[in-house]
């Protein structure tokens, strides 16, 4: 089985968060409901990464986040992949300064719990779960 870490970043507002549906351009997981997310280069940190996805798929920067919480990696096995999934939660100062790029299709500010209402790529919501509040 071949192992990809990648990042995963929930962006909250108000109480919601942000689920994003990926494009038909994407690699993997066309057309379902994701955080924004991306692979982990090797001798990358992690949150250097979330950043830069974040600044890529949202275009906001660091001056438009506050880290809330980095959770601990969560292994997510899909056929012949083991994701190894580094979660993050940021708090977003003005949302409407988000403009998703082509690896969106659309987005939706939802209350977490919903999470489980949308065809989401898998175990999206037990990696929110990394990131809630205890």
């Amino acid at each position: 089985m071949v192992s990809n870490h990648v990042i995963t970043c929930f962006l909250e507002h108000d109480g919601k968060i942000l689920l994003l549906k990926r494009s038909s351009q994407v690699g993997s997981y066309q057309r379902k409901w994701a955080g924004i997310s991306g692979y982990l280069p090797e001798g990358r940190s992690a949150l250097n990464q979330a950043y830069l996805e974040i600044e890529e798929e949202a275009s906001l920067n660091i001056k438009d986040l506050v880290l809330v919480k980095s959770g601990s990696v969560l292994e997510v096995p899909d056929r012949d992949t083991l994701w190894l999934v580094h979660p993050f939660r940021f708090y977003v100062k003005s949302p409407d300064r988000i403009i998703v790029d082509w690896e969106h299709v659309e987005y939706q500010w939802i209350a977490p719990q919903d999470i489980k209402k949308f065809d989401c790529v898998p175990m999206l919501y037990a990696t929110w779960l990394k990131v809630a509040d205890a």
